[in-house]
């Protein structure tokens, strides 16, 4: 959470609270911007989570004033070379890639959103600050997001003479409708948590000062929940994002049969007659 203290070494920590699994970006010092160690910490934990029963819900969030700068900034202009400066590589160089493979390559690095969009199990945004360009795209790619009063959000791209990345114009046209997340994308504007809960991005604020125990009660709740219905629920309504009323009825038919006949069915039914807590088994 954001008042977890910063280790150096590490720029993903991951943490269990029962059922909950909390993943957080660790570099404050760079407004949690993505670095090689952190993304590689993604791309091993999430496909692992996405499969552990123990696993009930996600939640990903950043240490100090942001939950995730995106892309690190400092590194595009040290690295950026002026299109019509070619640099011509001498014949011992290492070939430099094509295009086609960098794109490749970004593509790969971008599986991390599908599986925080498509993994079943709830996943939840905490953002503690600011959530700008790659970082603001990863939180929407989240089933729920649930900001601090001290939250702001910017796709950022188009001031750096950038498309965006990382599935932001997929989930934010989805959430906002198409004409405001053109305004945002092209303006680049930054907007302020109420703001963002007026429109559909944040679902929950809470006051900074009790924001990172309100997020973790809340995930926790989400994280308490019958693992098999929250992850066919949550495959209805990636369906209906997509699909026709006829193929989401039929998808919703099956699923509800799949509980039906599950224990956490007979569990969630018997603690409603008898008002005794579920003790909810994932079978």
């Amino acid at each position: 959470m954001s008042s977890l203290a910063s280790n150096s070494e590490q720029h993903l920590i991951e943490t269990r609270h029962g059922y909950l699994t909390v993943l957080t970006m660790n570099r404050p010092e760079a407004l949690n911007a993505f670095s090689p160690s952190m993304m590689a910490g993604l791309d091993e934990a999430l496909p692992r989570l996405a499969q552990d029963r123990d696993c009930r819900a996600l939640m990903l969030t950043g240490v100090g004033r942001a939950f995730s700068a995106g892309g690190d900034v400092k590194g595009f202009a040290s690295n950026a070379i002026p299109s019509n400066d070619v640099v011509e590589a001498p014949d011992s160089a290492p070939q430099i890639p094509t295009k086609q493979e960098r794109a490749a390559g970004l593509r790969r690095s971008t599986e991390m959103v599908e599986l925080l969009h498509t993994m079943p199990k709830p996943t939840i945004a905490a953002i503690p600050g600011v959530a700008a360009g790659g970082g603001f795209s990863v939180a929407l790619a989240c089933d729920i997001r649930i900001a601090s009063s001290d939250a702001r959000f910017t796709t950022a791209f188009n001031k750096l003479g950038l498309s965006g990345d990382y599935g932001g114009t997929y989930f934010l046209t989805q959430l906002v409708g198409t004409a405001k997340a053109r305004e945002l994308y092209l303006t680049s504007d930054i907007i302020g948590v109420e703001e963002a809960h007026r429109i559909g991005i944040v679902n929950q604020v809470f006051d900074k000062v009790v924001f990172a125990d309100e997020a973790l009660s809340f995930a926790e709740k989400l994280a308490a929940m019958p693992p098999i219905s929250s992850g066919l629920m949550k495959a209805n309504l990636n369906s209906a994002l997509t699909s026709d009323l006829a193929s989401v009825l039929d998808l919703e038919a099956t699923n509800m049969i799949t509980c039906f006949d599950s224990n956490d069915h007979k569990a969630g039914a018997r603690a409603f007659v008898t008002k005794e807590p579920p003790v909810f088994t994932g079978t």
